[in-house]
């Protein structure tokens, strides 16, 4: 496949995925989701390939859902009143196992977070089966305030349920420090050593033969699937198209397009009203 929003590689035993739009600093566009998951079948199909990593170029891993496109213009995820929610989910959840290839790779995936992984982004990067953040980067999901809801539903699942709230009823974002402490992410590293902490531990599950590799995953894999997690899912997306069509959501769009996403997000931040 020919990748217009990401760069793969292959070396030795080692798969590369890098997400490819700096200058937007890798925000998800409609093309992301599925290049992405064809990405992770890439890399699963190659025999010579044990462990994937997943990064981003530029000055951050993904700032989520490209918002001066999804936001600012016509998308699907917006319809006129009334709203039909399953072609709403249909979009959605599509997306959704497009980043959840992650998950369910047979092979294991290592994320590298530097700057942001913020909104979608973070849905992306808590796919992943480990998470490696520089100290200073941060992580969260703004859009919890108004216009989304996460739709891989991770954060319950590695933060619990109290941890979790404190992130979604916020919408705040934490520093890779704070994310090793409350459990986010496996560790967080000075920014300069980040590149080096994933290629160790990348090397040194690259030594594990792909079938034990494949046996450990699925092994704990299904304790979450037996948690509920698909269904869980389902749940959050169905929610996610509801914050995009509920009053305040419908407010956030109309505001966007007249004065920019960015003065949108600034007032959703701002914990002033929503009019």
């Amino acid at each position: 496949m020919r990748y217009t929003t990401l760069k793969y590689s292959a070396s030795g035993r080692i798969a590369r995925i890098t997400l490819n739009r700096p200058r937007r600093l890798n925000a998800i566009n409609q093309k992301m989701p599925g290049e992405i998951r064809h990405a992770v079948e890439q890399a699963n199909a190659d025999e010579r390939v044990h462990v994937i990593v997943l990064a981003g170029a530029g000055r951050a891993f993904c700032s989520g859902y490209d918002l001066k496109e999804f936001a600012e213009s016509k998308t699907p995820l917006i319809q006129d009143m009334p709203w039909d929610p399953m072609r709403d989910y249909k979009v959605m959840k599509a997306w959704t196992e497009d980043f959840f290839s992650i998950w369910r790779s047979y092979k294991p995936v290592i994320c590298k977070v530097h700057g942001y992984a913020v909104a979608g982004g973070s849905d992306i990067a808590l796919c992943a089966d480990i998470v490696l953040m520089a100290e200073d980067a941060r992580i969260g999901y703004m859009p919890a305030r108004v216009w989304g809801c996460p739709t891989t539903a991770m954060w319950v699942y590695r933060l619990g349920a109290e941890k979790a709230k404190r992130m979604l009823l916020t919408g705040d974002t934490v520093d890779g420090r704070t994310a090793e402490r409350m459990g986010l992410v496996y560790q967080a590293v000075p920014a300069g050593k980040l590149d080096a902490a994933v290629e160790r531990l990348a090397r040194r599950m690259a030594g594990v033969p792909r079938n034990q590799l494949m046996m450990q995953k699925l092994m704990i894999n299904q304790a979450y699937e037996n948690m509920g997690l698909a269904s869980t899912q389902m749940l959050a997306t169905l929610f996610d198209g509801i914050t995009r069509h509920s009053p305040e959501g419908l407010w956030f769009k109309r505001y966007a397009e007249k004065h920019g996403f960015h003065a949108a997000a600034k007032w959703r931040d701002s914990g002033k009203p929503i009019p």
